[in-house]
């Protein structure tokens, strides 16, 4: 995998980096994964303020996708391959997070040998949310066009089924979701079809169940 001479990383992505549409250009691959050891949440960020490029109304604390460890669980996801001089405008993307070090036993990956990682030296890594925010003062949301980009993702790799699967494995899913569909705060917002809303909106209503 690595013939040019390039050393390359793996970052696991569990929320919007499952969506290939908002990866950055150039990548080496993507594999659909799934993470053993960890449990995905909803996470407010009173922290976020002004940041460019994202235009948040008055008053709104959005609540964001982390990792946690959690023994026996597992999530789904994307295993992105990419040159490691890369890596710090991922870190950029993801400056909320700390970027955590995995193994080869952390990871199934569907189309990917191991052999091939393991054979190239690959640095694997996972992006866990800091966790030195001010304590919450208030209701956070989730942002509807953060959660569409997130969603079509996971319908994408993994089919229904899987979506569904994504609701049911993260947690504090009963956070209201903020609807800016129409006028995405996100900036990496997604264009749906009918036919992905009528999908989203059947996988959301078992969120209460959990």
């Amino acid at each position: 995998m690595n013939g040019s001479g390039n050393r390359l990383v793996g970052y696991f992505g569990y929320g919007s980096l499952v969506n290939r549409a908002t990866l950055r250009p150039g990548i080496v691959g993507a594999h659909r994964a799934r993470l053993k050891g960890w449990r995905r949440t909803w996470r407010p960020r009173p922290d976020m303020g002004p940041t460019p490029g994202v235009n948040l109304p008055d008053g709104l604390m959005p609540a964001l996708l982390t990792a946690e460890r959690a023994a026996d669980q597992a999530i789904d996801g994307l295993l992105v391959i990419d040159l490691a001089d890369n890596l710090g405008h991922v870190d950029e993307r993801e400056f909320r997070y700390h970027r955590r070090d995995l193994t080869l036993d952390d990871l199934e990956v569907s189309d990917l040998s191991l052999s091939e990682l393991s054979g190239g030296g690959i640095a694997l890594h996972v992006y866990e949310a800091r966790s030195e925010p001010l304590p919450v003062s208030g209701p956070s949301h989730i942002l509807c066009s953060y959660l569409d980009a997130v969603m079509q993702g996971f319908l994408n790799e993994f089919g229904t089924a899987g979506l569904h699967r994504f609701v049911a494995e993260t947690d504090a899913f009963h956070t209201p979701i903020f609807e800016d569909r129409h006028a995405p705060v996100y900036p990496r917002a997604v264009s749906l079809s009918r036919e992905e809303i009528e999908v989203f909106d059947a996988a959301l209503t078992s969120r209460d169940s959990f």
